[in-house]
């Protein structure tokens, strides 16, 4: 038996810790949270300074009775759950319910390595109080806002909604973009290029073409509005002769991306491999608490995946400037280490996420890992070597064509040195150059190309973006941007179509509601001074109860005006109710939109809507309704449990005669 308890969240960072610590430490999981505030009451006294009330989580009490009788038995336990403010919270929750006379440390450490595990437990700590009360602060806050405002939701649009401090902010952002997008009004503009060869060269034959864009007439930047202009021009351009005026060459150079923090991580697996933030998170904590190696030890393969730092540890670096050096040359290392910055009010204590050592090259762990484990190990080892690589170098050639008025422009990018792109490498730095000029020199036209264009509205948010939006503006922290994304998508407030957020109607209700009663929890400044608010909790440099007592002070403000104005809404419908005659009104429930009849609770007379779509089962009268479940929308048959015809999409209407 093991002379010391060690805790931790996860069965998995259990088996990595024991394979390293040895027999004389037990370790054991706590299956993360067992203390909370209590799910179906506030679990607040506002009128005593905010003081929380926790108690066990339901169900995990067995787990914490298990805790409490290992514990017993020995007189030093440690505490070595995560290093951020959450596995900080989980940690002292768990202390407070165990005996008080035993002997507590806390252990912290970034990496799952015998180096740094073993250097942890030799310099345990006390439990931080700034980092309990941020989590505390941040807690509290969470709970009044959803506590309070769900209410308000189910009684304007229907049960099961929810509001929540950041969540709202973010659907926020996706109803704006949203909103720009239906109102922007396309603009038709037109482009002219040219389509040149050399006329004197001796591979004039084979030589490819190449196309410059007509840019000025007479010194002034074009514009082509339509396409009777650009037939103009282009008749025009046909009869001309067309000569080298300008050739400028320079060289430019682009420098290697900082190693990953959690945002950029999820959107760089979003953009290359089409992961969501949840996913990729769940893949990164794998790696981060040991995946399972040869001769069945377990090792933890990348550094902790929450962080907003992009600081590296100095053996870390010293480590990626020998492979460096060894792997590629003098001429892919830096003179001196690459520092990137860390945006304001980052912890700096954490590290970037990168690989625990370099020596574990994704292709040496290939057989160890699932598919989805490797690419994302691949991704964050990549990142990190490229990060510590010198830049890359492309000669620039911009040339000048001219022929009376017009002046056309093409230019080339020859790359002279890959430097980093080496092992981070992208498509564009595979473009061809330009064939060599001369200043003076006649080209042959092969042809004049117009083109029809218009402006596009802006995109809307997809992860990588939405993400990058909330960090920008600093909302939400490196643990919470899954968990937002997560949550709106469940709620049906957005849902993703090809990749990008689509809000959906009762998405436009809940956020013009909350807009229009609670400005100030979903306007960004005020959520992003609320982040740094929580950050200053934590550096020691702010009180808690001050940060409460302001935010309640005007919250309960709105709160009053809102439980005083806000209405059921009724959406009414032309369809009367079968049982009574009363209009039909639509309302939105745990799986839905659906019909209600007006006169309820008298008149209980519910059924869901219709698309207008016939089942496409043979001998069917049914129509085709929205459903949601824990996996997200489907479609299905009006006349279930009869006909049980479910699809994800919409099918296109069967002709009548197809169906008989």
């Amino acid at each position: 038996m093991g002379n010391s308890l060690v805790i931790v969240e996860s069965p998995a960072k259990a088996r990595t810790i024991g394979n390293i610590l040895g027999k004389d430490y037990l370790i054991v999981s706590s299956m993360g949270h067992i203390i909370d505030l209590p799910q179906r009451k506030l679990g607040v006294s506002i009128e005593h300074n905010f003081e929380p009330y926790f108690v066990v989580i339901p169900g995990r009490q067995k787990i914490l009775e298990e805790l409490k009788k290992e514990a017993a038995k020995r007189e030093m336990i440690y505490i070595a759950t995560d290093p951020d403010r959450e596995g900080e919270a989980i940690g002292w929750h768990i202390k407070e319910r165990l005996p008080k006379e035993k002997k507590f440390l806390r252990v912290i450490f970034h990496e799952i390595t015998p180096r740094a595990v073993k250097e942890a437990f030799l310099n345990p700590r006390d439990f931080d109080s700034n980092m309990i009360e941020a989590q505390l602060t941040r807690r509290i806050l969470d709970r009044v806002v959803g506590y309070f405002l769900s209410p308000l939701l189910w009684r304007k649009i229907g049960r099961g909604l929810s509001a929540g401090r950041v969540q709202s902010v973010a659907l926020r952002l996706i109803i704006q973009r949203e909103r720009e997008i239906q109102k922007f009004i396309p603009q038709e503009y037109w482009e002219i290029e040219g389509e040149f060869k050399k006329i004197i060269s001796p591979q004039s034959k084979t030589q490819r073409s190449f196309t410059a864009r007509l840019e000025k007439i007479d010194g002034k930047k074009i514009k082509i509005r339509n396409k009777q202009e650009a037939d103009k021009l282009t008749q025009d351009l046909e009869k001309k002769r067309f000569i080298v005026s300008e050739i400028r060459q320079s060289e430019k150079r682009r420098n290697p991306m900082p190693p990953f923090i959690t945002s950029t991580l999820q959107q760089e697996s979003f953009n290359k491999l089409r992961f969501t933030a949840n996913r990729t998170m769940v893949i990164a904590q794998q790696l981060y608490e040991g995946v399972q190696l040869d001769k069945g030890e377990s090792r933890g393969l990348i550094t902790y995946m929450r962080t907003d730092s992009t600081h590296i540890a100095a053996s870390a670096i010293k480590e990626v400037r020998e492979f460096i050096l060894d792997n590629f040359g003098r001429d892919y290392l830096p003179d001196s280490p690459n520092v990137y910055k860390t945006r304001k009010l980052a912890q700096e204590a954490h590290e970037a996420i990168r690989p625990t050592s370099v020596k574990n090259t994704p292709e040496s762990l290939r057989s160890f890992l699932n598919k989805d484990q490797y690419k994302i190990y691949e991704l964050i080892y990549k990142r990190f070597i490229a990060s510590q690589m010198t830049p890359a170098r492309y000669r620039v050639t911009n040339v000048e064509i001219e022929t009376g008025r017009y002046l056309f422009i093409t230019s080339g990018t020859k790359m002279i040195f890959p430097g980093f792109t080496s092992v981070y490498f992208k498509e564009e730095d595979k473009k061809e150059g330009l064939p060599d000029f001369k200043r003076g020199e006649l080209l042959r036209l092969m042809r004049i190309i117009p083109s029809q264009h218009f402006t596009k509205p802006p995109s809307r948010y997809s992860e990588a973006s939405l993400v990058k939006a909330l960090e920008e503006e600093g909302i939400g922290r490196p643990s919470t941007y899954a968990p937002i994304i997560q949550t709106i998508v469940k709620r049906d407030y957005v849902r993703r179509i090809k990749g990008y957020f689509n809000p959906t109607e009762l998405g436009f209700m809940v956020c013009d509601l909350l807009v229009k009663y609670f400005p100030n929890i979903v306007d960004l400044k005020f959520t992003a001074q609320m982040e740094e608010e929580l950050d200053k909790i934590e550096d020691g440099q702010c009180d808690r109860f001050k940060v409460l007592n302001d935010f309640y002070s005007p919250f309960k403000s709105h709160l009053d005006f809102a439980q005083s104005n806000i209405k059921k809404e009724l959406f009414l419908t032309d369809q009367l109710c079968e049982l009574c005659g009363r209009p039909m009104v639509i309302k939105w429930g745990r799986r839905g939109k659906f019909l209600s009849c007006s006169g309820f609770p008298k008149c209980k007379n519910a059924k869901p809507i219709g698309t207008g779509v016939r089942c496409p089962e043979p001998n069917c009268d049914g129509e085709l309704v929205e459903r949601r479940s824990k996996r997200g929308v489907f479609y299905g048959c009006s006349n279930f449990p009869k006909c049980r015809y479910t699809s994800k999409r919409l099918p296109v209407e069967t002709p009548e005669s197809e169906r008989r």
